[in-house]
């Protein structure tokens, strides 16, 4: 695939990211992976062979974001879609994890998806086209008692949102990807009846693969039997 088009995915060493990375090779992408986690990420990137490439990134840094998309554009020549994936969660209390624990997370899930629009978007803008998509949650469209991680999927909703319309006289497109409940890493303790990481990389792959004109802003995708 030599001249397939490209894809960064960022929290790519497991759970969503990793599979929507094995699921956009089948669709003729390559692939930029990146996470923290450089051991995980070389030893995918070996699995999907030539068109897969590991670049270490911490999201919450711009340099280390600015560094990515140069890093795609260097090594595939070119830039089509960015998924902004990194992100983790927290108890549901505001008194159950530590305030570091909270920034942490804040940092990540919400300074560091914007950074990822901002690393992506001159080049996106420059060439009038380009697909940015950004995960949010289930948790991001209701509250939940005590979670602070839900607050930060809310940003993420809304920060897609006002980036869709700022784009909307553009050829570029966003998407924001809402799991329920997922049997990813991503839980200390798995949920039961849940989605799979490839159940997302599936409606990933289908917002990536609609024409020219049809952009789908958001994606709910929940368990069969989940009520919220």
């Amino acid at each position: 695939m030599p001249d397939g088009p490209v894809l960064i995915i960022t929290g790519a060493s497991g759970g969503i990211g990793a599979a929507t990375a094995e699921r956009a090779v089948e669709f003729g992408y390559r692939v930029v992976l990146a996470a923290r986690s450089e051991d995980r990420l070389e030893a995918l990137a070996g699995e999907l062979g030539d068109n897969a490439t590991a670049v270490r990134c911490d999201v919450t840094s711009w340099e280390d974001q600015q560094a990515l998309v140069a890093s795609a554009l260097e090594r595939f020549g070119r830039l089509d879609a960015f998924f902004a994936n990194a992100g983790f969660g927290g108890a549901r209390s505001f008194l159950g994890d530590s305030v570091d624990h909270w920034k942490t997370m804040i940092d990540t899930n919400v300074y560091g998806a914007a950074l990822s629009i901002r690393a992506s978007l001159g080049t996106f803008r420059e060439q009038n086209s380009g697909h940015i998509l950004l995960t949010g949650s289930v948790a991001g469209r209701r509250n939940v008692p005590g979670s602070v991680y839900s607050a930060t999927k809310w940003a993420v909703a809304a920060m897609s949102e006002n980036l869709r319309q700022e784009l909307a006289e553009t050829d570029v497109k966003v998407t924001l990807i809402e799991p329920g409940a997922t049997d990813t890493p991503f839980f200390d303790n798995r949920p039961q009846h849940a989605l799979e990481a490839d159940d997302i990389a599936r409606a990933v792959m289908f917002a990536m693969t609609q024409p020219p004109h049809v952009d789908v802003n958001e994606i709910l995708v929940r368990p069969i039997h989940q009520a919220n």
